[in-house]
């Protein structure tokens, strides 16, 4: 169990309340200070979201003065060699669940902890996999109506009403949400940035 004592600060690089909520489950303390860099992919998609997530780590590095480990991430959603980020509208939420319907995507979260203590920096990644049950373009619609996919990598969100759309898991469940849990405290211990009870 992970007691609510951290032995540095830890910042939380990202405007992603669920990886605020999953550090909150896990009563670790953190500042949120979002990060805002260009997030445009353009390489192999595990290489550009562990660049994405370190290039957010560098910027709040530049703007902290104080000891502290920065926690920084970045998530795609990848089908058939298609990268799918967040929609920009509710017809391409549409069109990206449409394209998700019936098939196994991949979920790759990037993940940057940069110790300003050590100048350490420790730069991973985690895929899972996501099996998609086959969706009706009525109820891909309803979901869409609700607002949930507007945020989300692949327009949804497995923690909320788009986990009624997943077949199968097969990898970190909270890696689609967000932030590879088991991987990143893992890390985080290594780095000695958390102790236990």
């Amino acid at each position: 169990m992970l007691k609510d004592l951290n032995k540095i600060p830890l910042i939380l690089a990202s405007r992603s309340p669920r990886r605020a909520e999953l550090l909150d489950m896990l009563k670790i303390s953190y500042v949120c200070m979002p990060a805002d860099i260009d997030e445009t992919i353009e390489g192999k998609p595990q290489d550009e979201v562990k660049r994405i997530a370190a290039d957010k780590a560098l910027a709040i590095s530049k703007k902290i003065k104080e000891d502290a480990v920065i926690l920084a991430a970045d998530t795609i959603v990848v089908l058939d060699e298609h990268i799918l980020g967040k929609p920009s509208s509710e017809k391409e939420a549409i069109d990206m669940l449409s394209f998700l319907s019936g098939k196994t995507h991949a979920v790759i979260t990037g993940v940057c902890l940069y110790d300003t203590r050590q100048k350490k920096t420790d730069v991973f990644f985690e895929k899972t996999k996501v099996t998609f049950r086959t969706l009706s373009t009525e109820e891909i619609r309803a979901y869409v109506k609700t607002k949930e996919p507007m945020d989300k990598a692949g327009a949804y969100a497995i923690q909320g009403l788009g986990s009624v759309f997943v077949k199968k898991i097969n990898g970190d469940f909270y890696n689609v949400v967000g932030l590879p849990l088991a991987k990143t405290i893992h890390r985080l211990k290594k780095m000695n940035a958390l102790i236990l009870l």
